[in-house]
């Protein structure tokens, strides 16, 4: 009788330690991997990992720039010189990767680094605003401004930050709570609601500093 053969493991690679790892981050935090951890979930051992990455720092960089490169930053070649729709289009598509993914955004708040899909889409932004029209200062501020803005965004909920219970709310120390019980009932309107308010009070008051609004000697320098 032959031996029954022993079923195959998945080939480890890149990609894989990269999905596992970014699996875990969404399900428990950024806090939660490790190399020990990240190598248990694979069903690998430890330094076998190392084969791909050198360091626990080198996967998060692979992770961040993983859910970056979802960021859709067609818009501004698309747009043809409106800045306004390109801006529009990336903001939104940027929120979108950080929002289905937000236990990583610390991580990516500290910049693109050497992450090439980073760089790719920091270069995609600051390009359609120059060639938009815009001084590369201040599209510079601008890039870093919506960064902030759909960072922030993308971290939390704001509608989640309430408490659904009525009793939370007494009338007499909260006179103007009184249907703040039902925010998380309504969570993902009321935060994407926020979120295009913002952006769309963002992009018209950048639209009023635009050079070509901007009367010859008047306006503000930024």
């Amino acid at each position: 009788m032959w031996p029954m053969a022993r079923p195959r493991k998945p080939l480890l690679s890149r990609e894989r330690i990269v999905s596992t790892a970014l699996a875990l981050i969404d399900s428990e935090g950024l806090l939660a991997l490790s190399t020990r951890r990240l190598a248990a979930e694979l069903g690998v051992s430890g330094p076998s990992l190392y084969n791909h990455f050198t360091t626990k720092d080198e996967i998060l960089d692979a992770v961040a720039d993983t859910v970056i490169a979802q960021v859709d930053v067609s818009a501004f070649a698309e747009a043809g010189g409106d800045w306004r729709t390109g801006l529009l289009g990336w903001a939104r598509s940027y929120r979108a990767a950080l929002a289905a993914h937000p236990h990583i955004v610390p991580f990516l708040a500290q910049g693109p680094g050497r992450r090439p899909a980073g760089l790719k889409m920091a270069d995609a932004a600051f390009g359609g605003m120059v060639e938009a029209g815009w001084p590369p200062a201040q599209a510079t501020r601008i890039c870093a401004m919506v960064r902030y803005f759909v960072a922030g965004s993308a971290l939390g909920s704001f509608a989640r930050g309430f408490v659904d219970d009525p009793g939370a709310y007494d009338p007499a120390d909260y006179p103007h709570l009184g249907q703040a019980h039902l925010l998380v009932e309504h969570q993902r309107q009321v935060d994407e609601g926020a979120f295009e308010t913002g952006l769309r009070a963002l992009v018209d008051g950048l639209a009023l500093q635009h050079p070509e609004r901007v009367p010859p000697g008047g306006g503000q320098q930024l």
